[in-house]
């Protein structure tokens, strides 16, 4: 996902807390009650074996493998490298599936990269849509288009592709949206958010990647009425259109069940809303404001708890309701509280959060019953034993059945055990050399993707593809 930084030249305005303690007395009884027992049983409990990680975030957009035999610790020595591919700049992961992996890159021809956060870079060049074979690295196709940018950071597409029954799905930084035929790279059909929808492009580009649901493929889009637009996904068709707001944001949409109900969460830069996602119409919504307009992450939840961050001291816990679509808060973060998640995600799991607070560029652990902070290192951001990184280090959260894994936007792979207690990490080595110039620093801020016990990062320069089974299974 995009790097974001600053939104123009606006200060970043000071969020109050909101919460006591009697609020918080209340919360942690509420979550010790309803908080499911066997949580992490649960989610491990479908057994799985070569697993496709066709979209952003893995299978479920959550960051849980379920794959199983993959190693619970790194050696050493580090990971068996398989293979490499020479690529260009592009901040999308890569999504895999059907033993091929796709990714998207840009090819600059002119202009100039300022590596300013309020500026829009004026450049001209190629998109491309990549597909390698996954055990070998052979290419396979590829398709280009001439495209010129108007965003900062102009490294290259932002969204995850996504792959689904036989074809792929990709949004340039600049809102070309295509379906492509998985096997041959076929156009099937595209659309253009500014020429169809009147979207104007935000700032720091197109991030958020589509999500397929039944026949439907859900996208932020923009645009008067049609913030959010649903497709059939055979055949591009507009479904249903729904919302406007004040800018896009850069929120990947995700589903919740709750209130009975399936319910689609969309946050953009001023509002979290759920919708029906079979028509759009909205069943509730909730003020959240994050600092520059960075609503980037997508709500994470645990039982009926969903947790929401950004920039600044925007963050909250909802309560969502069992019987019917409506939601509660339970806490909403303050300045010592919470973590505001940039360009990581967090993990929620038996009432605990883990995530990477961009002010303080390290790793975190957030109490759900009352948003207290437990812990926070920045081993696995910027390195060291220091408590607070540089500004919005970042690391990338895979939680497997056994341990963590976490890609470090240093470019190391590591393995970890994560608990309230803090932080444990068993195993580490460079995988990748960052390479996008960040202010001054040289940074990955590209999600990984684990398939068929095989790991694949990406720069600006390379896909990389290591071998992560354990050997002992």
């Amino acid at each position: 996902m995009i790097p974001n930084r600053f939104h123009h030249t606006e200060r970043m305005p000071v969020f109050p807390a909101f919460f006591g303690t009697n609020v918080m007395t209340t919360a942690a009884s509420i979550l010790l009650r309803t908080l499911p027992v066997a949580l992490l049983g649960c989610v491990f409990s479908r057994p799985a074996c070569g697993d496709d990680w066709p979209q952003w975030n893995g299978p479920t957009r959550d960051g849980i493998l379920r794959e199983r035999g993959i190693r619970s610790v790194i050696p050493p020595e580090g990971l068996p490298k398989l293979w490499s591919q020479p690529i260009h700049s592009g901040y999308s992961g890569p999504a895999v599936a059907g033993g091929r992996v796709y990714v998207t890159d840009y090819v600059r021809r002119a202009g100039r990269v300022a590596n300013d956060p309020g500026t829009r870079d004026r450049l001209e060049g190629t998109e491309r849509v990549l597909c390698f074979d996954a055990r070998s690295g052979r290419p396979l196709w590829k398709h280009a288009y001439d495209r010129s940018y108007a965003v900062s950071y102009g490294g290259g597409p932002r969204a995850t592709p996504v792959i689904h029954d036989g074809r792929v799905y990709t949004v340039g930084a600049e809102g070309n949206l295509i379906c492509f035929d998985a096997e041959n790279g076929t156009v099937l059909w595209q659309s253009d958010f500014h020429q169809d929808f009147q979207a104007d492009t935000p700032l720091w580009g197109h991030a958020a990647t589509p999500l397929i649901h039944g026949d439907s493929l859900i996208c932020l889009v923009g645009g008067p009425g049609s913030l959010v637009v649903s497709f059939d996904r055979r055949t591009g068709t507009v479904q249903w259109r729904s919302l406007t707001a004040e800018e896009t944001g850069y929120c990947s949409p995700v589903i919740v069940h709750a209130g009975g109900t399936e319910q689609l969460m969309i946050w953009d830069p001023t509002t979290i809303h759920s919708l029906r996602p079979d028509n759009g119409q909205e069943y509730w919504q909730h003020p959240l404001r994050p600092g520059y307009g960075m609503s980037i992450l997508p709500p994470v939840t645990s039982g009926p708890f969903m947790f929401v961050s950004g920039e600044g001291d925007a963050s909250v816990l909802l309560r969502l309701d069992e019987n019917e679509p409506k939601a509660s808060v339970v806490w909403t973060g303050g300045p010592r509280t919470s973590m505001s998640l940039a360009t990581s995600g967090a993990i929620f799991e038996d009432g605990w959060i883990y995530g990477c607070d961009c002010r303080a560029g390290a790793l975190v652990c957030v109490r759900a019953a009352d948003g207290k902070r437990m812990w926070q290192t920045t081993a696995p951001t910027s390195g060291g034993d220091r408590r607070r990184g540089r500004r919005y280090g970042s690391a990338f959260l895979i939680r497997t059945e056994n341990s963590w894994l976490i890609f470090s936007d240093t470019g190391d792979f590591i393995s970890a055990d994560l608990s309230p207690d803090g932080y444990r990490e068993t195993g580490r080595f460079h995988a990748i050399d960052p390479g996008e110039q960040i202010w001054s620093d040289q940074v990955v801020w590209m999600y990984p993707a684990i398939s068929d016990g095989r790991l694949f990062l990406r720069n600006n320069r390379q896909l990389v593809c290591y071998d992560i089974r354990d050997p002992r299974q």
